[in-house]
């Protein structure tokens, strides 16, 4: 698959089967939308295109919604990938891209640049400056500018009963096991290995504290999670935790430590992916050290419970 960041990079004269949308996280209901671009590009022998756009047209249009994203943009790649698209084109939104008319939208982008001949897209699809365009439009415009439309019936997507919005609701309030079902696989992050103050050493469960770069990714609720870590392409199980360290010294912006099980290296500097399982239980604030311990050696065995019903 080839990635291009910019609408001006992509040039082909071959026509393209091809899909518009943010694709926050991926989920089963995009799946099934870039199968079938995928299906019918192969049939007809032509592009699989996607067209998408960074940053999410609400951080932009709604700045104060403080929206945060299922997938960084590195994440949405490698989920697209997976399904078979021949080409990505992530566009940077902006205030003057959002002013493109419905039908200068498809004329001047759809057509005359990206080669379209046949657009797969879901029944409530809305387009154009203010999103004035729907469905009814694009039908109109396919006659005008000569391509197909195809669209995915509100039965098909209703069945389905995913969208991005109730995975990042499932994941605001800890519902990790419901992400995961609409997203087809676990929920995860990817981030490098800082040095943290090793409190978690002193009392027999060394941590890894995880900066994650973009600051935009959305992160679970606060709590311990059972995960899977990927280090070095090896697998690991551990228990995760999201939260301010309200025992400790609590902080400001909540950190994000990981105690793996059955591992002794030093990862400084290392990136981590991090899968997250099962929820465990949520932040607590305890007494005293020794009540912490005691709570993370019952995580633990939580933790190892789950691990032997997965085997």
């Amino acid at each position: 698959m080839r990635v291009y960041k910019h609408l001006d990079q992509y040039h082909s004269d071959k026509k393209s089967v091809l899909t518009i949308g943010t694709f926050d996280g991926v989920h089963i209901g995009h799946q099934k939308i870039l199968k079938q671009v995928v299906s019918m590009a192969k049939n007809f022998k032509h592009q699989s295109i996607v067209l998408s756009f960074f940053p999410h047209p609400r951080m932009i249009l709604h700045p104060d919604s403080h929206i945060k994203l299922i997938d960084t943009v590195e994440e949405k790649i490698e989920k697209i990938k997976a399904l078979g698209i021949d080409h990505l084109i992530i566009h940077p939104f902006s205030k003057e891209f959002s002013l493109f008319t419905a039908e200068q939208f498809v004329s001047e982008i759809l057509v005359n640049k990206l080669n379209l001949e046949r657009v797969i897209i879901g029944y409530n699809h809305r387009f154009g400056r203010n999103r004035q365009a729907n469905i009814d439009a694009l039908f109109e415009f396919g006659e005008k500018f000569n391509f197909q439309v195809d669209v995915i019936p509100r039965q098909e997507i209703e069945d389905i009963s995913v969208s991005s919005t109730k995975i990042r609701q499932a994941l605001k309030i800890g519902k990790i096991d419901t992400a995961n079902a609409y997203l087809k696989t676990p929920y995860s992050i990817h981030g490098i290995v800082i040095e943290g103050d090793s409190l978690g050493r002193t009392i027999g469960f060394p941590t890894a504290n995880i900066r994650i770069k973009e600051n935009y990714k959305l992160l679970p609720k606060p709590g311990v999670y059972f995960v899977t870590c990927l280090v070095d392409n090896t697998s690991f199980f551990g228990m995760l935790n999201i939260g301010s360290r309200p025992t400790i010294n609590e902080l400001e912006k909540n950190s994000i430590e990981v105690h793996l099980f059955d591992f002794d290296q030093s990862i400084y500097g290392n990136h981590l992916s991090i899968q997250f399982n099962h929820r465990i239980r949520n932040q607590i604030k305890f007494e005293n050290l020794s009540a912490l311990k005691g709570q993370l050696q019952k995580d633990k065995l939580q933790c190892l419970d789950l691990i032997h019903h997965m085997n």
